[in-house]
């Protein structure tokens, strides 16, 4: 698979949707983590991400305005020990608890399907990162209907072990803008990790989401042989 610039797969796409990045940097040192979400809408604009404990949620950044919370308002990441999962919606809380009653990742998202939003059906994308005594993997999935069928649910896991420096791994809900929006096609896109700071990797993946339908954006980056973490979040709305 040819590796792809992630910016320039950032910048030639209008709407790729919500989306999750995962690799190593470019030293090998840090396991790099990226989440962002974007909106048509104003009910999906009018969002902002906040810290909680560990992980994050989406709120309402003018509660007032507020219209359907039930798709928008959720944990896109939470951490259980020396695992994080990073997710499009509340699925996020299902692998939680079910990989607390001992399920797997997989088997936990057998749970769930696609978004009930149609004529979109939005895939359901989400990733959890596992770094432990210097070792690094992470697996993604997405739940998708099946070419717009919401009477099949497609499921797709793809796991990479000891991920090599310098590579990383791009998966979004939409292939492009459309209406309906088409779901994302493919296994997750092989892509550059440039940088080894945060705030470069933060603002190049910022500056190159679409202006007008970008909302918010969480990086983080796991040391991989402390386990130390370092977090940055940046909002749209202010």
């Amino acid at each position: 698979m040819k590796k792809m610039s992630l910016y320039h797969e950032l910048k030639n796409n209008a709407y790729p949707g919500r989306g999750i990045i995962i690799g190593r940097s470019k030293d090998g040192k840090t396991a790099v983590m990226a989440y962002f979400i974007m909106g048509r809408s104003s009910n999906s604009r009018n969002r902002v991400f906040v810290e909680d404990g560990e992980g994050i949620r989406t709120q309402a950044f003018d509660p007032s305005k507020l219209e359907d919370p039930s798709l928008i308002i959720y944990a896109p990441v939470r951490v259980m020990g020396n695992q994080t999962i990073v997710t499009n919606g509340d699925q996020t809380d299902t692998i939680y608890e079910k990989m607390s009653e001992g399920l797997t990742f997989e088997q936990a998202l057998r749970t769930r399907e696609f978004e009930p939003d149609g004529p979109n059906f939005t895939p359901r994308i989400s990733s959890i990162v596992h770094v432990e005594n210097g070792k690094f993997e992470y697996s993604m999935s997405i739940l998708k209907s099946n070419n717009g069928n919401p009477d099949c649910c497609n499921r797709y896991t793809f796991s990479y072990d000891n991920p090599p420096a310098g590579e990383g791994r791009f998966l979004h809900t939409y292939m492009h803008d459309g209406n309906p929006l088409p779901s994302f096609e493919g296994e997750p896109k092989l892509v550059e990790m440039r940088s080894d700071d945060i705030d470069t990797v933060a603002n190049v993946i910022w500056t190159n989401l679409n202006e007008d339908n970008r909302v918010s954006l969480f990086v983080r980056f796991i040391d991989i042989e402390s386990g130390a973490c370092e977090t940055r979040i940046i909002n749209k709305n202010k």
